[in-house]
């Protein structure tokens, strides 16, 4: 029927005269042939005639290549996850510093991190270390080794029994005796004498009342040397049938049976007085003066504070007062004591000498 009939298609072929008829049946087994056709009758090649939309083949691989491209890209997320690795942001900054997928490639060479995916070891760039900061290890490595030498040196020494205290000298003495002071730092013999110390010694050495301080110098291999400087007797105490010798502040360093074994004077109420008030202001008075003068003291004595009074061997009197400006009143009363006696006819001679007031001292 005219109805049913076919319209004819127009083609191409070879030398490029048309032809009209019906289209060629595809041989078995062929392809189908590509390209299609408009209103000319003429074909394009590589592509395809769809009765709906024609379709290019090229984006079609693209897609697909992205396709499989974001698939490797998740499974390798999903591994790194597994692995305890980068993901999220991690893994997209991955991606954008991997040489092969942006084309730039940073200088240095790759070197993988232990523990990490191995797929990722050739992101990791490992820089060439600085020079400085090679210098800067060496010496601290340098450094350290000479820390260690040299603490390995002072324990040798310091714990060496090649350098323990076989020897104990000691200077000083007046009071205490040399047999006393060893007894005392009998707990130094076999010591390093590196470990000595002047602390030490002045712990063992406070069990003598006479010793004040002391300094110590160490004499290698074996030696320990002791300087002492013992208290100064100012006064006598009476104690029974003996005598007291107290320093400035009241310790009492020695004891003797007679007097007249030491030119001191005696201080009047016994070793009861020791440590009040009026005592220490004896004491304090009696110790600015010189020693010459000092034993020319017979004894000392005070109502108060104020009224200190100092009696000599031939009964004279000095009236001291309270122990203020006691530096000048003892350069005045020996000025005094060493001035000639009174030549005049008839003159008295001095009883009393009043330095209370130093700078307007009287005789009488």
């Amino acid at each position: 029927m005219p109805g049913n009939r076919k319209p004819p298609v127009i083609s191409s072929r070879g030398n490029g005269a048309a032809t009209a008829g019906p289209p060629p049946a595809p041989e078995q087994g062929a392809a189908p042939e590509q390209g299609t056709a408009d209103g000319t009758g003429l074909r394009r090649p590589g592509r395809v005639f769809s009765a709906t939309k024609d379709v290019d083949p090229a984006p079609a691989q693209e897609n697909a290549a992205k396709n499989s491209a974001k698939s490797s890209a998740k499974n390798a997320r999903a591994a790194r996850q597994a692995d305890g690795g980068p993901a999220g942001e991690d893994a997209q900054s991955d991606a954008v510093t991997t040489p092969e997928r942006s084309g730039f490639r940073w200088p240095g060479r790759r070197k993988a991190v232990p523990g990490a995916d191995p797929d990722d070891a050739a992101n990791v760039l490992a820089f060439p270390e600085p020079p400085a900061r090679r210098r800067r290890r060496r010496l601290l490595l340098t450094a350290g080794a000479v820390v260690a030498v040299v603490a390995a040196l002072v324990a040798v020494l310091v714990f060496s029994p090649l350098l323990a205290v076989r020897t104990i000298k000691v200077d000083g003495l007046k009071l205490a005796t040399a047999k006393q002071v060893d007894a005392a730092l009998a707990p130094l013999k076999g010591k390093p004498l590196p470990q000595v110390d002047a602390a030490q010694v002045q712990q063992l050495l406070g069990r003598l009342p006479q010793v004040h301080y002391s300094t110590i110098e160490a004499r290698p291999p074996s030696t320990l040397l002791v300087h002492i400087t013992e208290r100064v007797p100012v006064a006598l105490v009476k104690n029974g049938n003996a005598f007291v010798q107290v320093d400035q502040d009241g310790v009492q360093v020695a004891t003797v049976k007679d007097r007249s074994a030491v030119a001191l004077p005696v201080i009047d109420g016994g070793t009861a007085a020791v440590g009040k008030n009026i005592f220490k202001a004896i004491t304090a008075v009696l110790a600015v003066l010189p020693p010459a003068i000092l034993a020319r003291m017979d004894h000392a004595q005070a109502s108060s504070v104020d009224s200190v009074q100092l009696t000599l061997n031939d009964g004279k009197t000095v009236v001291w007062g309270n122990a203020s400006e006691k530096e000048l009143k003892a350069k005045v009363l020996q000025a005094l004591l060493n001035a000639a006696p009174s030549t005049l006819p008839g003159a008295a001679p001095v009883q009393v000498y009043d330095v209370s007031t130093p700078r307007d001292p009287v005789t009488r």
